[in-house]
């Protein structure tokens, strides 16, 4: 087997070799994980002719990078000074800006206009590389501040060597000879009938992948003591795989929510090597999410499951593909990720495995629907033999209602609690949701005079540093947002918006306000603060828009109860007494309802799969869309359990 590896690997490296002009000089071509690298001392030789690497990535069906030879480059402060020459002044391109990673022989440049340092065709771009040498990654910078972007950006540039090191061995082992599996299947280890630790494992007999790696909300935040604790249920049955965290190939992530990304740190605390792939966005969200819980569960009493340290090493371990990129994830399965329309940069997954033989599609939590902020889920595949939904408003009665009904009623709801001298609180997911009533507020009070409330409506807690990282991409968003974003005109900025600063008690005894504050489901977060000092006050109220666990304190307020008990800053019990309008308003959701559902299996092309599998919902929800889904297409209709598995070779 070993010279069968190298052969394959050979005969990669000596095409490129073949297909590069001779007069570019090539010094070097090599593996660097899913992609292949060559290193040339004439790259004009290269972007001289437009068809060079788009010709030998064909041929190789490989994304090729092209880099300048280490001898061509020239000095960093010369580089510098150059690049701020060609770069137009108005791009926004500064010297602190600029980081040179030698490592990867290129230059980081961040802008406020990357368009303009890119140029028509990259024609600006080409011209940075030809003169300086230097391998130009233009990054956007964010139009409001983002403490996560910068430390994000940097830490890449410091773990350089590393990644270096890590994505050589990683291409190294991807380009093995593709040798024909004997079968395929996929084991439930979380997500299946419930919502929370989603985990899919999906093995042959040579490769074997995770997608998503989560936690339950409720549990997971007692950290360490869930996992010992009669409440286990809130990871992922990895221990019952029957595989060592080391045998695994690759994690996939669909989206930067913790019930699909909570997990994966801690395999990186026992031990894991390998690769995490996901879309830019998602990387970044992740890191807010993470270091975000682990302080949750300290100010809890908790013991997070994992530290820092292990959440920078799962981030060094990224590696990043946008929409449509194709990316070999072992030398047997190919990795393509398609707008899901949920949040920013998340993705349904599709899996071509072994050359022809099986082609699965896995949804993570998707949106066939319209949204202000995204596009709709995809729903054109080259071919689909599996597909895992999720059906978190799968069953018969949760059917939404129209998006400008759901918009009207909140805006009714909210005037005549303003009208009343009460204050409305909106618990929101600060990644999604918050942004979604953020571009609603903006339009009702800009364009409709009937809503124009002059009262403030702050935003607290993770919103803020959330919404930042969407003017980074505005790229993964609808058209006219972007354009919005990129016109210096972010929605995410409108001067009807505050940041809530000092006490939050004093924003309650002032007059009436909307509060949007992180913490959907009120197990924690800005919005739990602010449910104890609103709650008692009958003029006030509370909408929900996000989905609420069966667990959660949300759900158990939402029902009906008159009295919580909660801590108070000694730590001891206080019972809260709920006066104030409890209100859902489920028409904002990133999810699909369950038309939607069954819309996007219609809208499938170029046709239905064979078998469809619930999941990432209540057992009964499950249970009904996949009965439903099998007799409406004649296809087979599957709820699995968690620990079922599936084989479909």
């Amino acid at each position: 087997m070993a010279e069968e590896e190298k052969q394959q690997s050979k005969n990669i490296i000596e095409t490129v070799k073949e297909l590069v002009p001779k007069d570019a000089g090539l010094s070097k071509a090599e593996f660097e994980g899913p992609d292949v690298v060559i290193y040339v001392k004439n790259v004009s030789a290269i972007y001289g002719d437009e068809n060079v690497i788009r010709n030998v990535s064909t041929t190789i069906k490989k994304k090729l990078i092209v880099r300048s030879d280490t001898q061509s480059l020239m000095e960093p402060e010369q580089a510098t000074k150059k690049i701020l020459e060609i770069a137009p002044s108005d791009a926004g391109v500064k010297e602190e800006g600029i980081r040179y990673v030698p490592e990867f022989n290129e230059v980081q440049i961040e802008a406020m206009k990357p368009g303009l340092v890119i140029g028509k065709g990259g024609s600006t771009l080409i011209k940075i590389v030809t003169e300086t040498g230097w391998v130009p990654k233009v990054l956007r910078i964010p139009t409001m501040n983002s403490d996560v972007i910068k430390g994000v950006r940097q830490m890449m540039v410091k773990e350089a060597d590393f990644r270096k090191k890590f994505l050589t061995t990683i291409g190294k082992k991807i380009n093995q000879p593709i040798v024909k599996s004997e079968w395929i299947k996929a084991t439930a280890l979380g997500g299946f009938r419930e919502v929370g630790r989603s985990s899919l494992l999906l093995e042959t007999n040579h490769s074997k992948i995770i997608i998503d790696c989560g936690v339950s909300p409720e549990p997971a935040v007692k950290g360490l003591d869930a996992i010992v604790g009669d409440e286990n249920k809130a990871f992922p049955y990895l221990d019952s795989a029957n595989i060592t965290i080391n045998d695994l190939d690759a994690v996939i992530l669909t989206h930067g929510h913790m019930d699909h990304i909570g997990f994966v740190p801690y395999l990186f605390k026992f031990g894991y090597e390998g690769p995490v792939y996901c879309t830019p966005p998602t990387r970044d969200l992740a890191a807010l999410l993470l270091y975000d819980y682990t302080k949750l569960v300290m100010r809890s009493g908790g013991t997070p499951l994992y530290e820092e340290k292990d959440i920078k090493k799962m981030l060094s371990h990224m590696i990043t593909r946008d929409y449509g990129e194709v990316t070999n994830v072992t030398d047997e399965i190919k990795l393509t990720y398609h707008n899901a329309g949920h949040i920013l940069g998340s993705s349904l997954v599709h899996l071509h495995i072994g050359e022809g033989l099986y082609n699965v599609v896995h949804s993570g939590d998707m949106k066939f629907g319209f949204t202000r902020l995204l596009d709709q889920a995809d729903t054109r595949y080259p071919r689909i033999d599996a597909l895992f939904l999720e059906s978190t408003y799968g069953g018969p009665r949760d059917i939404g209602a129209p998006r400008q009904d759901s918009e009207l009623q909140l805006m009714n709801l909210i005037k005549h609690v303003i009208d009343s001298k009460g204050k409305v609180l909106l618990p929101v997911l600060a990644i999604g949701r918050a942004q979604e009533l953020m571009l609603t507020l903006e339009t009702y009070f800009a364009s409709n005079p009937n809503y124009k409330l002059d009262v403030p409506i702050y935003l607290d807690g993770m919103i803020l540093e959330s919404s930042a990282i969407h003017t980074a991409y505005p790229e993964y968003l609808k058209a006219g947002l972007q354009h919005r974003i990129l016109s210096n005109n972010s929605p995410f900025e409108s001067e009807i918006f505050e940041v809530a600063k000092g006490e939050r008690s004093d924003i309650v005894d002032k007059g009436p306000a909307i509060i949007l504050a992180s913490g959907g489901m009120l197990n924690g977060g800005t919005a739990l603060e602010y449910f104890k000092l609103l709650a008692e006050d009958e003029r006030n109220a509370m909408i929900f828009s996000s989905y609420t666990s069966v667990n959660s304190l949300g759900r158990k307020v939402l029902n009906g109860f008159k009295q919580i008990a909660l801590p108070g800053e000694d730590g001891k019990l206080v019972p809260v007494d709920i006066k104030m309008q409890v209100q859902r308003n489920e028409g904002f959701s990133g999810h699909s309802d369950r038309r939607q559902l069954m819309n996007f299996v219609q809208s499938l092309r170029p046709g239905q799969p064979k078998k469809i599998f619930t999941m990432h919902g209540e057992e009964a929800k499950c249970e009904d869309l996949a009965r439903t889904l099998a007799m409406k297409f004649h296809v087979e209709g599957r709820a699995p359990m968690n620990l079922d598995s599936i084989r479909f070779k």
